[in-house]
């Protein structure tokens, strides 16, 4: 599917957008009043969701879709990251956190009318934990160690563990273990691109789609099991959330304030200052887990040699790329972890801009510096490739202005088109891609594990990702590290494998955290009550529209 085909042109959007003739809205902000049932809410994404099967929620724009539709065991609470009740009423975990049993909300159905009961949540976590090869179901990054499920009576559900899970009961309240019925559990994964199809117990309802266009959510009228914490219970206060792709910025904020989108995911930093110039409602929650980096594969030759990445670490001025290109809403990165997450060491000196140190790294490394100013070793330029990721935050600026700053060392960086056909495939092919943008989002230190682990997102492509070219390496210190934070029940020790982990990736110069990302929205004055969860995914249950 061509780019074009995947967002709606300026004269599209408005023609699409007047059919529901909305009056235009004044750029002022109005004052919070009782909250009022009814309406429909205009939501401008960047991208199109994916894939709707819930551990492949992490790409934003399919978790904005799944946290209207399903709810979770347990829900975080995104003040203070305690877990605290939603359909999971109440839980115990043994002592050596290989059990956890949970006592299900009564009342809860599907929106197909089937009941979520302990039944229920045993098959989504049977497919979360252990995945299902026949329908192309992966195990989910959040569950770790997962042996099997036990229904102890129709309300009561246990979970056991091979080896002690310690994230797990953050695990069941992030978007990749929101809860669907059986039935969709039945479907193939290829068939859960269409939310029509993906049948949860949420607040509102995939009523339909149009193929990276549009999904119109209707809310479930019968709905009354939100998170006991919070201070609306029932149905949602809106009838309907209408979710239109477009990719263009400019167009997303001129229907913003023009008065023909309601809420807008993806507010650049350079639109920032008019969005609040114009009164409207500004958010960046933060996605409290790995930053956004760069991070290098070592199977691939010309970054196998750590001298070679330790330099160019050092070769990268982040504090240039978070002044040129972001806003106070995006921190300079001091880990690979957020300064926001549990376990975080601030590694500010080992993360420092040294361009001296840097030339002399590489001149240690062998790679000399040519009279045309690139640096060469046996007859090869040190020349290397990434891929733009589309879904962070002008990507592309800041990995061009990377590649500047590697040039003044005499390093070429090719930034190719995220769109790029070959790009999938190639950015999992170390041997054509020795550097890529990363980061994912999770306030729970599996984050790390989630990252890096060969069997999870495997950043790294350790084993040689999909190439047939390469496959030597391994670091088994790191994975060993890495299990370790996902098994270890003490939760001091487990804290320092954190500390570890962050301090070993950095030493070995596999990643160059960048800047904290937040997840930007921007909302109308008429526009109240927009919520997120903890790591920064919308909520539309309270929200409401004055008139």
């Amino acid at each position: 599917m061509t780019r074009t085909s995947l967002s709606l042109t300026r004269r599209t959007l408005l023609a699409s957008l007047a059919v529901m003739a909305l009056p235009a809205r004044r750029s002022v902000a109005l004052e919070t009043g009782t909250p009022v049932q009814g309406g429909t809410l205009i939501y401008l994404e960047q991208q199109p969701h994916t894939q709707l099967y819930p551990p492949a929620g992490g790409f934003y724009p399919n978790s904005g879709v799944l946290n209207q539709i399903t709810d979770k065991l347990t829900w975080q609470n995104p003040d203070t990251l305690e877990i605290e009740p939603w359909i999971a009423e109440r839980w115990e975990v043994s002592d050596d956190l290989r059990q956890y049993t949970f006592h299900i909300r009564p009342g809860v159905t599907f929106s197909d009318g089937t009941p979520l009961d302990a039944s229920a949540v045993a098959q989504n976590f049977d497919s979360f934990g252990l995945g299902n090869p026949d329908r192309n179901f992966r195990p989910s990054e959040v569950v770790n160690n997962y042996d099997r499920s036990e229904v102890l009576d129709p309300l009561t559900v246990r979970f056991h563990f091979k080896q002690p899970s310690p994230g797990f009961l953050q695990g069941t309240s992030v978007i990749g273990s929101g809860l669907v019925a059986p039935a969709t559990l039945a479907r193939s994964f290829d068939e859960l691109g269409d939310a029509t199809l993906v049948v949860g117990s949420g607040p509102f309802v995939a009523a339909s789609q149009t193929t990276g266009t549009e999904l119109i959510l209707r809310v479930r009228e019968d709905y009354a099991w939100g998170p006991k914490e919070l201070p609306h219970q029932g149905r949602a206060l809106l009838d309907e959330v209408r979710i239109l792709i477009v990719l263009e910025d400019s167009v997303r904020i001129g229907a913003l304030l023009s008065g023909q989108a309601d809420v807008v995911r993806q507010i650049q930093a350079y639109d920032e200052p008019q969005i609040s110039a114009a009164g409207f409602n500004l958010y960046a929650p933060p996605t409290r887990g790995i930053n956004n980096s760069v991070v290098f594969r070592p199977d691939n030759p010309l970054v196998a040699d750590v001298r070679v990445r330790r330099a160019l670490l050092h070769g990268t001025d982040t504090a240039e790329i978070v002044a040129t290109l972001f806003s106070g809403n995006y921190p300079r990165a001091t880990s690979i972890l957020s300064s926001q997450a549990q376990g975080y060491v601030d590694l500010s000196a080992k993360l420092a801009h040294d361009p001296e140190l840097a030339a002399s790294l590489l001149d240690e490394a062998g790679w000399a510096l040519g009279p045309d100013g690139l640096r060469q070793k046996d007859g090869t330029a040190l020349v290397l490739t990434a891929y733009e990721s589309l879904p962070q935050p002008q990507n592309r600026a800041a990995l061009q202005l990377i590649a500047q700053q590697w040039a003044r060392l005499g390093v070429t960086l090719n930034v190719l088109p995220g769109d790029a056909g070959s790009a999938t495939v190639d950015n999992l092919d170390p041997a054509k891609t020795p550097v890529s943008p990363a980061m994912v989002g999770r306030a729970d230190p599996d984050v790390i594990k989630s990252q890096y682990y060969p069997a999870n997102r495997n950043v790294l492509l350790q084993k040689g990702g999909v190439s047939q070219e390469v496959d030597s390496f391994v670091d088994d210190h790191l994975n060993g590290l890495l299990e370790g934070i996902a098994s270890e029940i003490d939760p001091a020790k487990r804290l320092a494998l954190v500390a570890e982990a962050q301090e070993y990736v950095v030493d070995q110069a596999y990643a160059i955290p960048i800047f904290e990302e937040p997840q930007v929205f921007a909302s109308a004055p008429h526009v109240h009550d927009v919520a997120f969860e903890a790591v920064g995914r919308p909520s539309f249950y309270r929200t409401w529209k004055s008139a």
